[in-house]
């Protein structure tokens, strides 16, 4: 899905100034947030780029803002961290950039996440429940507790659901938005939280607190996948990484390294739901 960045630059060979570097490799410059998509692009760098005839400096970012602005001020070659829900967000308040979701990668899914319930079905009356304050993922943690009973939402609601569209619920629940990165951290003062699956393993939450629930894989439109500015989505160097993140060894680096929470995309389909690996519960 092609996602409108306008951006007076070449091809990711011609912004990296000399094309290739004294190993004949083309340099590209890729933004990411830190776990898990900078982690498998070190992987891909350490073991997959130089056959490739790929260099990569992945420069990492903790926000989900500055990554589409660099890549949009020509700081970055590509960024691998959104989905496209998060970019046509994103987009929409920027109207002058062009940029293009290149195509799924992987999916981590969102959990329900607590550091003094045990059980779903033990959620206080009046219990308070972060979510990302973000508009994407909050419509998206919306869903997710509304799938798990703990909210109503409005038979009229459309597209991304917000805080208005939760009806009365049987718990009765306030639901806080969080920044994103600040959900991990915000728990200890919270029933509950829904907190994005990069964040969840950056604070180690699979190991260090109760997951009440996840969301379901199925027809999930929250991949996370490669963007560049659109008139590169056909550059031959994005192609080829765009390749690798998506092959065999990349999948079972994913498989192997996050145990099921990190799920790799295999053409419009993710693997497995997350929980059915050796991923904690």
């Amino acid at each position: 899905m092609v996602v409108a960045l306008t951006a007076a630059c070449g091809s990711p060979s011609e912004r990296a100034g000399e094309g290739t570097d004294e190993e004949g490799l083309t340099p590209l410059r890729v933004g990411a947030t830190p776990t898990p998509h900078a982690e498998i692009l070190e992987f891909v760098e350490e073991n997959l780029a130089a056959d490739a005839g790929l260099r990569l400096e992945i420069v990492e970012y903790t926000d989900y803002n500055q990554p589409n602005a660099a890549l949009a001020e020509g700081e970055l070659d590509a960024n691998y961290y959104q989905t496209v829900p998060f970019l046509e967000e994103y987009l929409a308040g920027n109207d002058d950039v062009d940029l293009s979701y290149v195509s799924d990668v992987h999916l981590e899914a969102f959990g329900i996440y607590s550091e003094d319930v045990s059980d779903l079905a033990d959620l206080p009356e009046g219990a308070e429940i972060g979510v990302p304050n973000d508009a994407s993922n909050m419509g998206r943690a919306l869903h997710l507790l509304a799938s798990a009973d703990v909210i109503t939402l409005a038979e009229d609601t459309e597209g991304v659901p917000t805080i208005d569209d939760i009806e009365d619920g049987p718990l009765d629940v306030t639901v806080t938005p969080v920044e994103a990165a600040q959900l991990p951290r915000s728990l200890q003062d919270l029933d509950a939280a829904v907190v994005n699956g990069n964040y969840a393993l950056d604070a180690d939450l699979p190991n260090t607190a109760n997951t009440l629930a996840w969301e379901s894989t199925e027809n999930n439109p929250y991949a996370n996948g490669l963007v560049v500015r659109s008139e590169d989505v056909g550059a031959e160097d994005i192609v080829r990484l765009d390749e690798l993140l998506h092959g065999p060894e990349v999948h079972d680096f994913m498989e192997e390294r996050w145990q099921g929470i990190v799920l790799p995309v295999r053409g419009d389909r993710v693997v497995e739901e997350p929980g059915t690996s050796d991923s904690p519960d």
